[in-house]
């Protein structure tokens, strides 16, 4: 039985072409007579290790390795470039949205429940 093996090589290259240009910038299409180019943050992060054991009593030896990676895409909008010329259309993060909406709504509770209480003193 074969021993499997930890290549780092092919775990730094996965990472590579995970985060990359051609995620932020995806390919380009025609809509409308409008040439549409998406685009989206790309963020990541990799790690990776590995370690050896003490001989054993028995002789045996322990040895091993691992790694891994994670990559995080977020739409951020679209270029467009038409006949009136080249212009940026965001995407609404509607979820973003909504959290924002609501840590207002919780602040300004806050502050009408802390002068209530105040003006009660």
């Amino acid at each position: 039985m074969t021993e499997p093996t930890f290549d780092l090589a092919a775990l730094t290259r996965a990472a590579a072409d995970s985060i990359s240009v051609r995620r932020a910038f995806g390919e380009a299409y025609a809509q409308d007579g409008a040439l549409v180019i998406p685009v989206a943050r790309v963020s990541g992060a990799s790690g990776a290790g590995g370690g050896g054991g003490a001989d054993a009593p028995d002789g045996a030896h322990g040895d091993g390795g691992g790694g891994g990676f994670a990559t995080h895409v977020r739409p951020l909008g679209v270029v467009v470039v038409d006949a009136r010329g080249t212009r940026w259309v965001p995407t609404v993060d509607v979820d973003r949205a909504i959290l924002g909406g609501q840590l207002a709504v919780a602040a300004i509770a806050t502050v009408w429940l802390l002068g209530r209480a105040l003006r009660r003193r």
